[in-house]
């Protein structure tokens, strides 16, 4: 899983990022054309991601919301099925459960536990100091550390080892191993041997700029709390920023080839499911935004490739899925053909039927609670349509065969009143959005109290602190030498006493 990759950027998806291990997984796997996250921020996304439901079931609306340990998630599913669960990375779980159903936890997030985070609708002239703001474009370029590569070098090398550890280990269980990355999202800062594959040709300007369509009050709203507005860039710094992205997809990329060949090396990629998504998108400046946080293509829209050659065929599927439907698939992978329990009350459907050849559902339904709102935003993708709809903004229609960058709202046009008011229907069955609209409210109140009581006195931390046992890591006491390092060497030499007692 990568955080903030715009699936046009890959080449699966017809962009120019210099991507050789990821067009692998492409070649030989599922590619799906329209898969969508359901909320276009980190944490909600991955808690639908990890749950198979939406947002509001869950209440992880925002970067600070923490859903319940109660809800199911595919890794105590796959737990359940005897698996091996492991996350290596970003999760962003916020609250004091930092796992969620997996069994081990390799590394420590990049971002907060806690509810400082918190948005606060209330209030949406304020502009809080931890919001995005432009110096990730202003100030992108050429680095040599950040905190991000810091981090996602530290998932790589233990993501890698937990393949390796896989291998020649005496465990025996299947294993699901999530590694999730922070890279392409900015800051957009990359090593000069990244940012050099490309040039600024490559990395161009926005094919719609601010002011070639006209600005939606969602839009304006996300220009005032990114501080767009007061900090604006030059065309120069823009495609520096897009350079770097590049860049930074292509060093994700290079992660990818190290986990994927870990798997061949190890024997283990025949009989391996690989799964290459992102938690959303990133705009690059098209129509003037940056980041995420709307429902427009750049920021909803996620690569999903599936890849297992031995186990299904390589195709492309034209219909619209969306994270929910991982979860799902993931358990329905676990239960090896047999109905996965654990799953009778979730929005996502599985994808088995779209990788088999067979007929899959075509629908993405997604949510936004977030920063930049003001109150509910909820979308549905169904066929080449796109409907956004929040009860204190005009509707959005889209016919995204006829218009892919989304330059013609068709919601006021009279040709299409009737679908209009057909999918205004829908949503009023499908949410009560005056209801989630007060819940949202109350949980900012109640957490952004907790978070300003729990900076007087002694300070809980949540954050995830990465236990490993060094008592039996590389030579120790606890067995032979020789057992010790037979155990450790792969492929094996002979048989450690251990193995064969």
């Amino acid at each position: 899983m990568a955080d903030q990759l715009n699936p046009m950027v890959l080449p699966a998806y017809g962009g120019r990022a210099l991507t050789p291990a990821i067009d692998r997984l492409a070649e030989h796997g599922a590619v799906f054309d329209a898969a969508y996250c359901n909320s276009p921020l980190c944490a909600p996304s991955r808690a639908a991601f990890m749950t198979g439901r939406l947002p509001s079931r869950t209440g992880g609306y925002d970067n600070a919301a923490p859903f319940d340990s109660d809800v199911p998630t595919f890794a105590h599913l796959m737990r359940m099925r005897g698996y091996r669960t492991t996350l290596a990375g970003k999760m962003h779980f916020a609250g004091p459960d930092q796992l969620h159903g997996f069994e081990e936890r390799l590394t420590t997030d990049i971002y907060p536990a806690d509810f400082g985070w918190t948005p606060d609708w209330a209030r949406p002239e304020r502009r809080p100091s931890w919001y995005h703001n432009m110096s990730s474009v202003a100030d992108a370029g050429t680095c040599v550390r950040t905190n991000q590569l810091d981090f996602d070098e530290e998932v790589a090398f233990t993501a890698e080892r937990a393949i390796y550890d896989a291998a020649r280990g005496a465990d025996g269980r299947p294993f699901c191993l999530v590694a999730s990355l922070t890279h392409p999202h900015d800051p957009f800062a990359v090593p000069r041997r990244f940012f050099d594959l490309y040039s600024d040709a490559d990395a161009g300007l926005p094919r719609l700029g601010l002011g070639d369509v006209a600005l939606d009050p969602h839009s304006a709203r996300l220009r005032h709390v990114s501080n767009m507005d007061v900090e604006p860039v030059s065309a120069a710094q823009v495609t520096t920023a897009r350079r770097a992205y590049l860049g930074a997809v292509s060093f994700v990329d290079e992660i990818v080839g190290r986990l994927t060949r870990a798997l061949e090396e190890t024997g283990l990629a025949d009989d391996t499911v690989v799964i290459l998504t992102s938690d959303h998108g990133e705009m690059l400046g098209e129509r003037g935004l940056w980041y995420k946080m709307s429902f427009f293509e750049g920021s909803a829209r996620v690569p999903l490739i599936v890849h297992a050659p031995r186990h299904m065929a390589a195709r492309r599927v034209a219909s619209a899925v969306s994270l929910v439907d991982l979860a799902p698939t993931l358990a329905g992978f676990a239960a090896d053909g047999a109905e996965p329990e654990g799953l009778e009350d979730v929005d996502g459907r599985s994808l088995l039927p779209h990788l088999s050849g067979g007929q899959g559902h075509d629908e993405a339904i997604g949510e936004y609670l977030a920063e930049g709102a003001i109150a509910p935003m909820v979308m549905i993708r169904r066929g080449d349509a796109k409907f956004v709809h929040s009860p204190v903004d005009p509707d959005q229609l889209d016919d995204l065969g006829a218009d892919p960058d989304e330059r013609r709202n068709l919601a006021a046009e009279p040709a299409h009143a009737a679908a209009v008011s057909a999918l205004r229907t829908e949503i009023a069955g499908r949410w009560d959005l005056a209801a989630l609209d007060a819940a949202v409210r109350a949980s900012q109140r109640r957490r952004r109290l907790v978070a300003e009581a729990l900076t007087e006195g002694a300070d809980p931390k949540w954050d995830h602190q990465p236990i490993r046992n060094a008592s039996r890591s590389y030579i120790r006491r606890y067995a032979d030498l020789d057992d010790l390092e037979a155990r450790a060497r792969f492929p094996r030499v002979r048989a450690a006493n251990a193995d064969t007692a």
